[in-house]
């Protein structure tokens, strides 16, 4: 008889019990199914972009240091949920069983290549092998399972684009859509991160959402990320600025505004130290918002209070309505983000 679970997933909490998957430190990995559950044959891992490059850092970019860190954790914990950054990813693979209480958004069957849209962190995951490890990419190739609760979301793998650069785009299908929501026409807007895998899919919703009238500024450190964005050709303004240097950042943003700064700040970097940043370049009144995963929100508040800026500043939340359709009809409308994307990550 197949057991009966919570749709949230509390049923596989270990410890700390009475919490949620996500905050748990460990929960059961076990690839016995509840009533309620999808079980994945998985052989793809993307890891969320803070993380990875927290390991990637951490390892000194040894690939076998890397494979080990990313076992240990998974061991330990149950699922890829990095005990620095708090961060997990998503992942790639077939489904394979399904619970008869199964009550997932989407329609599914056993047999179908779905990308997860929750974080690896709330996951139960067991990794039998990691056969390679992508740097560029930020992708893992796996023999592994996972559980998915009813709760969960996912989407079915497009048939118009190579599965690894669809995951590419889901990873972040936040982004476009939040920033979709966030600008309207007229409005100043500054990327940071804007040469990045998030960056990119903001920086051409920005551009679509704030029209002839708007003004567009992408951010990079890099002289890499900054030809990327000249290249796509949605910034009206690139700037190579340390992003986690406010006062040059602040100075940077206040020469191309004419001194009026952004009406909104979209934050896309996976590294931490770049919250004052974001808040000096948005005038007072105005929005930033933290996609970022390597955001400090005790940092980004304490901060603001301190230099006496009244901005709203929201969370990242990487779901909202329709984000999957979003992202990948941002893709498929833009023939120059589609070439990047798939240089960078098919």
């Amino acid at each position: 008889m197949t057991k009966v679970g919570c749709e949230y997933g509390t049923h596989r909490v270990v410890e700390p019990q009475g919490v949620l998957p996500q905050p748990a430190w460990r929960i059961d990995n076990m690839m016995e199914i509840y009533d309620n559950e999808l079980l994945i044959e998985v052989d793809t891992l993307n890891i969320d972009a803070a993380s990875f490059t927290q390991i990637k850092k951490e390892a000194n970019k040894d690939l076998e240091v890397m494979e080990r860190i990313m076992l240990e954790t998974v061991e330990k914990r149950g699922k890829h949920h990095n005990p620095v950054t708090g961060s997990g990813g998503m992942l790639m693979g077939t489904v394979t069983k399904i619970g008869p209480a199964w009550t997932g958004k989407t329609p599914v069957k056993v047999g179908d290549r779905i990308v997860t849209l929750v974080s690896l962190s709330l996951t139960p995951l067991k990794i039998h092998k990691i056969k390679k490890i992508h740097l560029e990419k930020e992708q893992v190739e796996v023999e592994a399972q996972a559980i998915l609760f009813s709760s969960g979301i996912y989407a079915v793998l497009p048939s118009d684009m190579s599965p690894s650069l669809a995951l590419a785009v889901l990873d972040v299908a936040g982004a476009p859509a939040q920033t979709a929501h966030l600008v309207r026409p007229g409005q100043s807007v500054l990327i940071i991160g804007g040469g990045g895998k998030s960056g990119m899919l903001c920086l051409y919703e920005a551009k679509k959402r704030a029209g002839v009238t708007g003004k567009v500024i992408g951010l990079g450190s890099s002289k890499g990320s900054c030809d990327r964005m000249r290249q796509l050709g949605y910034a009206d303004e690139v700037l190579q600025v340390d992003a986690t240097d406010p006062i040059k950042i602040m100075k940077a943003v206040l020469e191309v505004t004419n001194g009026q700064m952004v009406d909104v700040t979209i934050n896309c970097v996976n590294i931490p130290g770049t919250e004052m940043g974001s808040i000096m370049a948005t005038k007072d009144g105005g929005t930033v918002y933290f996609f970022s995963m390597a955001t400090s929100f005790t940092g980004a508040a304490l901060g603001a209070e301190g230099i006496g800026k009244d901005v709203t500043m929201l969370i990242g939340n990487g779901y909202c309505r329709n984000h999957a359709v979003v992202a990948l009809e941002t893709v498929r409308e833009c023939p120059i983000l589609w070439k990047i994307f798939q240089e960078l990550y098919a």
